[in-house]
């Protein structure tokens, strides 16, 4: 697994939420599919502080989430901005709103110094494919992106706040820039969290990586009194590493 370093410093997790895993299906076979309900909330635009330790060195920043949704379609972008270096990372996930919740058509994702990526996820030819390689899995439904993967899963605990009970696992097939794989996400249960914005309850979960990969954790808490937005994140290297991402604050647009 790639580390994560501050070239690759997420803006919210919503944008590239782990470094690039090994495909957990073969590109020809099937993936799970799982419907379940959902309830998008309301467009916004979140403003995030960022403190991270990267190879020693403490590093401060600000990251910028504009979440726009209709009944019909998407968007999300985001970019991270580290000090001393301007902007570092942006990215965009848009696409249509279907049976299954939001339906990426295309993720784009831009990191200091290098060329964007486009994973583009072909309704047409039912496939998802990428520009950084010759990958290919099949487009069965329910399918995200690195960016929309956060959004879905709140617009799912929204409509399932009954079953967001600890211990209980979330499975969804995400694709980064290069391949796509199983994400299981894990409910640990409620805590206080303290934000500029005062201290609210937060749903904490919990993505790991699979037993046989010491790759990087991720850790999301998501306040159903705020809509059930993220406010807070956090990225965890195995050699103590972190990226922590915090709402500074919010604004609803519709």
């Amino acid at each position: 697994m790639n580390r994560f370093s501050l070239a690759s410093l997420p803006a919210l997790a919503l944008t590239a939420l782990t470094a690039a895993c090994a495909p957990a299906w073969a590109t020809d076979g099937p993936h799970p599919v799982d419907k379940r309900a959902y309830n998008l909330p309301p467009s916004a635009e979140l403003n995030y502080s960022i403190q991270a330790k990267q190879s020693g060195l403490d590093v401060k920043g600000q990251g910028l989430v504009k979440w726009t949704q209709s009944k019909t379609s998407y968007s999300v972008t985001s970019e991270t901005r580290a000090m001393l270096l301007g902007k570092i990372l942006e990215a965009t996930s848009e696409g249509a709103v279907d049976a299954y919740g939001l339906a990426p058509d295309r993720f784009v994702e831009k990191r200091l110094r290098r060329e964007p990526s486009t994973t583009t996820f072909n309704r047409e030819q039912n496939k998802i494919t990428f520009t950084q390689s010759a990958e290919s899995y099949p487009l069965q439904g329910g399918e995200q992106d690195r960016t929309s993967i956060t959004w879905q899963f709140v617009a799912i605990a929204r409509a399932n706040a009954a079953k967001m009970k600890p211990g209980s696992e979330w499975n969804f097939f995400v694709a980064g820039q290069r391949d796509a794989e199983q994400w299981t996400f894990k409910v640990v249960g409620r805590e206080k969290i303290r934000t500029p914005q005062g201290e609210t309850e937060a749903l904490h979960i919990f993505r790991a990586p699979p037993p046989d990969d010491q790759g990087q954790k991720l850790d999301i808490w998501l306040a159903p009194k705020m809509e059930w937005y993220p406010v807070r994140l956090k990225f965890t290297d195995p050699d103590g590493d972190y990226i922590e991402q915090t709402l500074d604050s919010l604004k609803k647009t519709n």
